[in-house]
């Protein structure tokens, strides 16, 4: 894993998308492009007052977005190359809207739980994958996508901060905890849309899973049991 490293850290560019968004006039944070600098990530607070954890950066939806259990988002360069050659187009770092733009490291294997350190300072937990918006969809403008999407299965994390730090594009990932078990960013992501008979197992990882998806699994446990 010392190959791992931060390929970009990308922050938004607000833009008003009457087009896709709920309503005329609605901002949104989705264009995010590549920071000049280090950019401190520290959490941001509870979810529907907050914006992500890095400074800089810009929450348009706070109802479903942001937080401290979604401070950080992550996506894989190799899982954007692969959506590039698919679509016939470029695919530059920050184009899923992801806060950091990783090499190396499997992100939809990681467990919830999973911490990563990235630079000198900075300690994340993952909490849950990504699950894709009517915003994203017309962000990317691909007929289908949402579908696309959620059948391949590869959503990227989110993330909580438990030691804050400044980081920069070039910086070192290092996994130093991963949890014994089952439940992977891309598990968890095949429960909630396209493998149901999965939601009973979510609670296995515990209380490593954000606020919204740990009372669901124990409904999802019960449900099953």
């Amino acid at each position: 894993m010392s190959s791992a490293k931060v390929l970009s850290v990308n922050l938004a560019r607000p833009r008003v998308e009457p087009e896709y968004t709920k309503s005329a006039g609605f901002r949104t944070g989705i264009d995010k492009r590549p920071a000049a600098g280090p950019v401190r990530v520290a959490a941001p607070g509870p979810k529907g007052t907050a914006d992500s954890g890095l400074e800089g950066d810009f929450i348009g939806d706070k109802v479903h977005h942001g937080g401290d259990d979604q401070a950080v988002y992550a996506f894989a360069r190799e899982d954007l190359d692969r959506w590039a050659e698919v679509l016939g187009r470029e695919l530059p770092a920050g184009a899923f809207g992801e806060n950091l733009t990783t090499a190396g490291v499997d992100v939809n294997d990681a467990r919830i739980g999973e911490r990563w350190r990235i630079g000198p300072d900075l300690v994340i937990e993952a909490t849950s994958p990504r699950i894709p918006c009517r915003t994203f969809a017309g962000w990317l403008g691909e007929r289908g996508w949402v579908r696309r999407f959620t059948q391949d299965a590869a959503p990227g994390a989110y993330f909580r901060v438990l030691t804050p730090g400044r980081i920069a594009a070039g910086d070192a990932l290092e996994v130093v905890h991963r949890p014994d078990h089952e439940v992977s960013v891309a598990f968890f992501f095949r429960a909630v849309t396209t493998a149901p008979e999965l939601r009973p197992r979510v609670g296995a990882a515990g209380s490593a899973l954000h606020v919204e998806a740990r009372e669901q699994a124990r409904k999802w446990a019960a449900e099953g049991s």
